[in-house]
């Protein structure tokens, strides 16, 4: 069967995942940039968002393992766009279709989580984004059919990647801690007491001050 995968997933010291205040023109809220930088300043992050360059140290050798043998993504709506609510854009020319222009990093089905499904985006480069309304089993068991033999990747926001731990549904998860406190936002670890039961743990600190967290199932 497929594996169930996270990758590069930034977290702060005192365990949130994005911040409050989020927008259209702030993603991840009062946090800004700041949970990603490790990533931006490698060759995978460079490559993906444009620009030469990028450092090939440990950072990127983490940061590259989110792309190979992933056939479809899970995300939030929150991950999506900062709407709530039903949709009341659909069709129009200021139609919201995600943060990351007319052909997003996926290149893969991507499946949007909502409980307000809508017409599937189809986008360039291969990406097309289903809203689904289901539980996390039913929703994994739809990516991995639209996966084949390759495997899913649990894309995020942190809600979504609690909720998909909290089922057990994760093979392995790859988080980045980043040395910085926000205060506020939304947290990854509420309600997950007693994971690293679950899990196989290794750590690897950077030199740019992060440390990568792997977690794999234990068998």
């Amino acid at each position: 069967m497929s594996q169930t995968r996270v990758h590069n997933f930034s977290i702060s010291l005192d365990g949130f995942a994005t911040g409050e205040d989020r927008g259209p023109d702030a993603p991840f809220g009062h946090a800004g940039t700041r949970l990603h930088e490790w990533m931006f300043a490698t060759r995978f992050g460079t490559s993906m968002f444009g620009g030469p360059g990028g450092s090939l140290g440990v950072d990127q050798a983490f940061a590259q393992r989110h792309e190979p043998g992933i056939g479809a993504e899970i995300m939030g709506r929150g991950k999506f766009g900062p709407q709530t609510g039903p949709w009341t854009d659909l069709g129009t020319e200021d139609e919201w279709r995600g943060w990351w222009g007319p052909n997003p990093p996926f290149h893969t089905p991507v499946f949007v989580m909502t409980h307000h499904p809508r017409p599937s985006l189809e986008m360039e480069g291969g990406t097309v984004f289903h809203f689904v309304d289901g539980d996390p089993k039913e929703v994994l068991d739809r990516a991995r059919e639209a996966a084949g033999d390759l495997d899913v990747r649990i894309g995020g926001g942190p809600t979504i990647v609690r909720d998909f731990l909290a089922e057990d549904l994760i093979d392995t998860v790859h988080l980045v801690q980043v040395p910085i406190l926000l205060g506020r936002g939304v947290r990854l670890w509420d309600g997950l007491e007693g994971l690293e039961d679950r899990y196989e743990i290794e750590s690897v600190a950077s030199p740019t001050g992060v440390t990568h967290l792997t977690f794999t199932r234990r068998t």
